[in-house]
């Protein structure tokens, strides 16, 4: 392929990503962007291996590499659970921080580039950003990895002045980038290299540590935009466009997300970076030091959830991370769609940090093919709480917690949450009376208008369908 080619390959390949993601931003269209993505990057990829830069000699490696990473790729998606999702994706974030900090070592030590002067310092600058970025991904991630499937607790590791432990490390990795830059020659580059590589590592791990389990779905999205920015590194390191743009689109596009994860719990990035909010172990409530409740649990069954449910004329139904771990969501299906069938108006609110990551709950009902068009946003649907005769909260807490409003001392104060306690009557499903995984009480649970329906989701929405078909 000549290099003319090539170049306008990669320039296709860049619109379909852009196409990509302008599909994914909507469920109706996700197929259509992922198609657009698959793709550019099928496009992308053949570019690059018959382009002029890599000769016949290495095309058996690459082919070998392709089938390793094709066949592992295809095991996680058939056995990758979608409650195993936001884990995986915290994983593959730490592989593009592995390949950024690899090519960086692999392009400073490559004895075929020759460079001097300006072009030479400002190269050494892109391969230490580049690592620096790789390695802090790397470690962020599997840290991450590690909290959301549990081998990781959730509560912050908040060490004694760990903001001064940051300006250190961070001074420490300018010195020794000057020292980098200055270095004779490679051997002698290596040493402040390897140095700030361990300093990077032990940053990711400290600030991935220091980040409560109620900020997780921040975490997701941040390490996210760090893998983008790591990529653009490397496509600088290799002189490669099309990995600049596409880390670009990646990392800025993560940035945004990170940004509308924020806003929905109403933080800021610098304080999730702080650390320190959700202690990830959920606790009983009213467990010592805790404000008492105020009022009493009224539990309810699966039949006289159902006579609500058959009874009523408008139906909101509240997924959350306990209806992933249940895997309910095809029972939900089945009930609105019996729901619908006899004139009820049934319709779903999706919490911006439902589940463990972004979109979470968004992707679990379209594996069940719950209709995109009642599929409706917290802005979208909080209004209509009012007037909904009955709200099905499924293994949600922290997002429906009325202590967001009315408390102002609360950890979650001003936090945008579901109304849900303003519908006439309110169902929560839950396992048991334990706060949610910001570890924070919620008094839903004690208003009169709410029910307790206790017990694992797939087995007590599998007795609600049974009463309402029967």
């Amino acid at each position: 392929m000549s290099a003319n080619l090539a170049t306008v390959s990669y320039i296709g390949a860049t619109i379909l990503f852009i196409l990509s993601l302008g599909g994914l931003s909507h469920p109706e269209t996700s197929r259509r962007g992922n198609l657009y993505g698959m793709i550019g990057m099928g496009i992308a990829v053949l570019a690059t291996i018959f382009g002029p830069r890599v000769s016949p000699e290495g095309y058996a490696w690459i082919i070998a590499a392709l089938v390793v990473g094709g066949s592992i790729g295809l095991y996680a998606a058939k056995k990758v659970k979608m409650t195993e999702m936001p884990e995986l994706v915290a994983l593959m974030h730490s592989f593009v921080g592995l390949a950024a900090a690899l090519v960086g070592f692999a392009s400073y030590i490559d004895p075929s580039v020759h460079l001097e002067g300006a072009e030479k310092a400002i190269h050494q600058v892109e391969i230490y950003v580049g690592i620096f970025i790789g390695a802090v991904t790397f470690s962020g991630s599997l840290i991450a990895f590690g909290k959301l499937n549990g081998k990781i607790g959730g509560k912050p590791l908040l060490l004694p002045g760990r903001h001064v432990i940051n300006l250190i490390g961070l001074l420490l990795v300018i010195w020794f980038g000057r020292e980098f830059v200055n270095a004779p020659d490679v051997a002698s580059g290596m040493t402040p290299l390897i140095i700030m590589t361990v300093i990077a590592l032990l940053f990711g791990v400290h600030m991935v540590m220091a980040i409560g389990g109620a900020d997780m779905p921040v975490v997701v999205s941040m390490l996210n935009s760090y893998s983008g920015w790591a990529a653009s590194a490397t496509g600088f390191m290799l002189g490669n466009d099309l990995l600049i743009v596409t880390g670009a689109l990646v990392g800025s596009s993560g940035a945004i997300l990170s940004y509308i994860m924020c806003q929905a719990m109403n933080r800021n990035f610098f304080s999730v970076i702080a650390g320190g909010f959700g202690g990830g172990a959920p606790k009983a409530v009213g467990a010592a030091g805790d404000k008492e409740p105020v009022g009493e649990a009224t539990p309810i069954s699966a039949q006289e959830t159902a006579e609500l449910l058959r009874e009523a004329k408008s139906v909101v139904i509240v997924p959350g991370y306990g209806m992933a771990v249940a895997q309910a969501q095809h029972t939900v299906n089945e009930i609105t769609k019996f729901l619908r069938a006899k004139g009820t108006k049934v319709r779903f609110a999706i919490h911006p940090v439902a589940g463990r990551m972004p979109g979470h709950m968004n992707v679990l009902l379209a594996e069940a093919k719950v209709p995109y068009d009642i599929v409706l946003e917290m802005d979208e649907i909080n209004e209509d709480f009012p007037s909904t005769d009955v709200v099905m909260v499924i293994g949600a807490n922290d997002i429906v917690n009325p202590d967001a409003q009315e408390d102002p001392n609360s950890p979650i104060a001003g936090m945008p949450v579901l109304e849900v306690w303003k519908a006439e009557t309110s169902i929560v499903m839950k396992r048991s009376m334990a706060s949610g995984y910001a570890g924070v009480d919620n008094p839903l649970f004690y208003k009169e208008n709410n029910r307790m329906l206790f017990g694992d989701a797939k087995k007590m929405l599998d007795e609600v369908l049974a009463t309402l078909k029967g």
